[in-house]
């Protein structure tokens, strides 16, 4: 990473923020768990974390102001990363509430079929979507069957933005990706050394793109 990567991860109230902080923090990022619109406005990154129930989720960060801070920032370009429900909130709706997500990504969050036992509660292994013509996903560099850690009940329905899947009585989404927006359901935070290698991928991506400022230096020819 040529220069510290500064990162406001989204302070909402809900869930072990702090963790994701400190391993943002690890891999050497400048990263600053915040609600201040300032803040996180002027980071080069942010990070959405997430746990619990997508509609409680939703109307926390409404009530902090942060559901449109995360829409308003995505749409700058800048990279922006959601992690385990901080992923599902990015889409437009889930099953599991009658509130909307922020609709940065298409598509539903569904509840995983009766024929497994809910919530995932374990490590899993990656399967790669891989890219027309190209490797694995820039996030998902050096990651070859790699396992992560998973604890979720609703998954996102395919779509052309995922980027990775596991198999849990069929294929489940594992991370997606469109533009600067990139997300995982499974923790990285939680699963150790895989999980670092992921998070520094993204961090050295995204300082990579800190001088544009608007992503195009590489996410428009290299992810979805």
């Amino acid at each position: 990473m040529s220069q510290t990567l500064n990162v406001a991860v989204l302070d909402y109230g809900i869930g072990n923020l702090r963790s994701a902080q400190k391993a943002l923090q690890r891999v050497g990022a400048n990263a600053e768990l915040t609600a201040d619109r300032a803040v996180i406005d002027a980071a080069d990154a942010a990070v959405l974390p997430g746990v619990g129930n997508f509609g409680a989720c939703m109307q926390a960060l409404h009530s902090t102001g942060l559901a449109r801070a995360a829409t308003e920032f995505a749409g700058t370009g800048k990279p922006f990363l959601g992690i385990c429900v901080g992923m599902q909130l990015l889409f437009e709706k889930s099953e599991e509430s009658d509130e909307p997500g922020l609709g940065l990504l298409p598509g539903t969050i569904r509840l995983l079929p009766d024929t497994v036992k809910r919530p995932q509660m374990q490590w899993n292994k990656l399967c790669f979507a891989h890219l027309p013509g190209a490797g694995a996903h820039p996030l998902l560099q050096g990651l070859d069957d790699a396992w992560m850690y998973f604890v979720h009940s609703y998954s996102a329905e395919a779509g052309p933005e995922v980027i990775a899947t596991v198999d849990y009585g069929g294929p489940v989404t594992a991370a997606v990706a469109r533009n600067n927006v990139w997300a995982t359901q499974f923790h990285p935070e939680k699963s150790a050394e895989s999980g670092r290698r992921l998070l520094e991928n993204w961090v050295d991506w995204a300082a990579a793109n800190v001088d544009t400022g608007d992503g195009s230096r590489s996410n428009q020819k290299d992810t979805k």
